[in-house]
C-alpha cells in the first residue's frame, strides 16, 4: 500500500514558543544519548534549497511521486532529464558548518538519521547514519533490484545524450529541477545493465513507503536515545514526524532547531529559531570545550 504524499501543512491552532538562544538546549545535549534527526534545513547552507522553507521549492513545483515515475514512462523520461541535471549540483555540494558540527558532535550523539539524501552527513566525517529516505549516490533497478553507482549511471545518460545541454538553478532536495517540457523532450533514459529494467535513484519519492526494516531501525534508536535532536527539518511528511511522537510518548527532551514553525512542535520541550551552521558551530564548541556546558554569559 502506497501513502498520498503529504506536501504542505498547515498549523491547526497559534504558533507555539520559539526561543533564539541555546541556553536550554546545552545541557540536554551534554548529558550525551541524544539522536539527531536532520532535514533540508540542514544542507541549504550547501547550496541546495529546501522544500519548504524560504524560497523553498515546493514554492515553484512539485517533486516527483513513486506513482508517476512507476506508471509513465513520459514521467521517468521527465525526471530523469531534470535528475541528470540536478545530480551535478548535488555532486559537488560540499558540507557545511552544520554537518562538519553534528560531526564534531559524535561523542554525545547515539545516532543521526537524516531525511536527506545527500550525502553530507558521511561526507562531514558522520559514521553509521541512517539515510531515511535513501541516497542519490546510487541506482536501483526496480525489476532485478540490482543496486549500481549514480556516477555510473551519469555517464551512461551523458553517451546516450550527447548534445543535451539543458541548466537550470531551481533544484529540489532530491536532485530533481525544474525543465520546461520542451528540454526533456527526446532525452534517451537507459536501462539496468544486468536486466535491462527500469532504473530509479535509491532513493524514496513522495507517495513511497520506507522500507519497513529501515523504520524499525530508527524506531530501535528513539527508544535507546537519551533526547532527540531535530536539525532543519519542518517535519511535514510522516516518515520523520513518526519519531518525534515516538520520542515525546517514551518522555524523552525533543529539540528542534529550525528556522519556522514545525509540524512537531506541539512535541517539542524546546523550540528553537536559529540559523543551523552558526548555532550548531556554537553548540559544539560549547558543548565540546567548557566541560559543564555552559555557554559564555549565562
Amino acid at each position: 500500500m502506497r501513502t498520498k504524499p503529504t506536501l504542505t501543512w498547515s498549523s491547526s491552532g497559534p504558533s507555539l514558543p520559539r526561543t533564539s538562544t541555546l541556553a536550554d538546549v546545552v545541557p540536554i545535549v551534554d548529558e550525551g544519548g541524544v539522536l539527531v534527526l536532520s532535514g533540508a534545513g540542514l544542507s541549504t547552507e550547501s547550496g541546495i534549497p529546501d522544500y519548504r522553507g524560504e524560497g523553498g521549492t515546493l514554492r515553484k513545483h512539485t517533486p516527483m511521486t513513486y506513482e508517476e515515475f512507476t506508471t509513465s514512462p513520459a514521467g521517468r523520461r521527465r525526471y530523469w532529464a531534470r535528475s541528470h541535471v540536478g545530480w551535478r549540483t548535488i555532486a559537488r555540494a560540499h558540507p557545511n558548518a552544520g554537518h562538519h558540527a553534528v560531526t564534531r558532535l559524535s561523542p554525545k550523539l547515539s545516532g543521526v538519521i537524516t531525511q536527506n539524501v545527500d550525502g553530507l552527513h558521511q561526507a562531514a566525517g558522520s559514521r553509521d547514519v541512517v539515510e531515511l529516505h535513501g541516497g542519490l549516490d546510487r541506482v536501483i533497478c526496480l525489476d532485478c533490484r540490482a543496486l549500481s553507482p549514480r556516477i555510473d549511471l551519469d555517464r551512461r545518460l551523458r553517451e546516450a545524450n550527447p548534445d543535451f545541454a539543458a541548466t537550470t538553478d531551481e533544484i529540489n532536495p532530491d536532485g530533481d529541477v525544474f525543465l520546461p517540457e520542451e528540454a526533456v523532450r527526446g532525452f534517451e533514459v537507459v536501462g539496468c545493465l544486468d536486466c535491462g529494467g527500469v532504473l530509479k535513484p535509491d532513493v524514496v519519492f513522495f507517495g513511497e513507503n520506507v522500507p519497513r526494516p529501515r523504520v524499525e531501525q530508527c524506531y530501535s534508536l528513539v527508544d535507546n536515545a537519551r533526547s532527540l535532536l531535530v536539525l532543519g527539518s519542518s517535519l511535514t511528511v510522516m516518515s520523520g514526524l513518526r519519531f518525534v511522537r515516538r520520542a515525546f510518548e517514551a518522555g524523552l527532551p525533543v529539540v528542534i532547531i529550525n528556522r519556522g514553525e514545525t509540524r512537531g512542535d506541539a512535541f517539542a520541550t524546546l523550540r528553537v529559531d536559529l540559523p543551523l551552521g552558526k548555532s550548531l558551530t556554537e553548540l559544539a564548541d560549547v558543548v565540546l570545550q567548557s566541560g559543564n556546558g555552559d555557554l559564555p554569559g549565562r
